[in-house]
């Protein structure tokens, strides 16, 4: 069973989604969809994932790059195929070659998709309560006007799946290093009886418009990974959950290749098993 989507429409030429739990070969805690080498789920039940998804999206599997997420705001560029090695204890890519398909694996985090359509480039940005109060959105903002000269007010947003300020209950420490970060803390936090509670997409939202992306090409998607298990990549109860014994969601993004008269005439005689010069 192939793999249930939900994609973004985030600009044209972009394929920008979020995986589900729906389709896939992943079984228990795991199933259906993951492809997230770091949870403990079986090499070959990942390996078939991921060739389903490459299927479905028409790549390679060398084509499919994520890295080794650490919860830190190490950004990387990467403009071909990438061993894993280099991509360990990476929490966010970019690239502007078309083809690659570039994405960050989340349970509660936050995954965030950037596009500059205008320079044709894109990021994948996986933002966790630490991620975030360490600025790694408005870093991966500010290292892809350095790379690939974007403009803030050329760049659309999509904040993915996570989990919410209503389920996101945080100790004093986590409340008061937000604060200690600058974070104005009324719009992120509210109280709930003796815990604080932590709006992560709010937050992340914030970090883009204090970067320069105007506020009508940012969306919020309205789901909260706690509250939906039917559709996402959800844990257990919190005070069951251990990280690296579930399934995750992954949101990816992927400048689309352009179709050239020459590209267009070379798959068209390969498909009818003609050459160009019998044309």
């Amino acid at each position: 069973m192939l793999p249930v989507l939900h994609f973004y429409d985030i600009a044209p030429g972009v394929t920008a989604f979020s995986t589900t739990r729906q389709g896939g070969c992943s079984a228990g805690s795991y199933g259906e969809f993951n492809i997230n080498r770091y949870c403990g789920d079986s090499a070959e039940a990942i390996s078939r994932n991921r060739a389903l998804l490459c299927q479905l999206l028409g790549i390679d599997d060398d084509r499919l790059l994520m890295p080794h997420q650490v919860h830190e705001t190490e950004i990387v560029a990467v403009d071909g195929p990438s061993c894993e090695s280099q991509l360990e204890g990476v929490d966010a890519l970019m690239t502007n070659v078309a083809g690659l398909c570039i994405g960050v694996s989340t349970a509660d985090c936050i995954p965030v998709l950037l596009c500059d359509q205008e320079r044709r480039a894109v990021s994948a940005i996986h933002a966790g309560w630490r991620g975030t109060v360490k600025r790694i959105v408005e870093k991966t903002v500010a290292q892809m006007t350095a790379v690939y000269g974007s403009r803030p007010a050329d760049i659309i947003a999509q904040i993915g799946p996570g989990i919410h300020v209503e389920s996101f209950e945080v100790g004093d420490e986590v409340y008061e290093a937000f604060a200690a970060a600058g974070f104005a803390m009324e719009p992120i936090s509210r109280r709930y009886g003796e815990k604080w509670h932590i709006d992560l997409p709010e937050c992340n939202r914030r970090q883009l418009l204090s970067s320069g992306i105007p506020e009508a090409q940012i969306s919020v998607l309205p789901f909260c990974t706690y509250q939906h298990p039917p559709l996402l990549l959800c844990p257990p109860p919190r005070h069951q959950f251990r990280p690296h014994l579930y399934g995750h969601r992954v949101g990816l993004v992927r400048l689309r290749e352009q179709l050239t008269l020459d590209s267009f005439l070379t798959r068209f005689c390969a498909n009818f098993h003609i050459c160009i010069g019998e044309i």
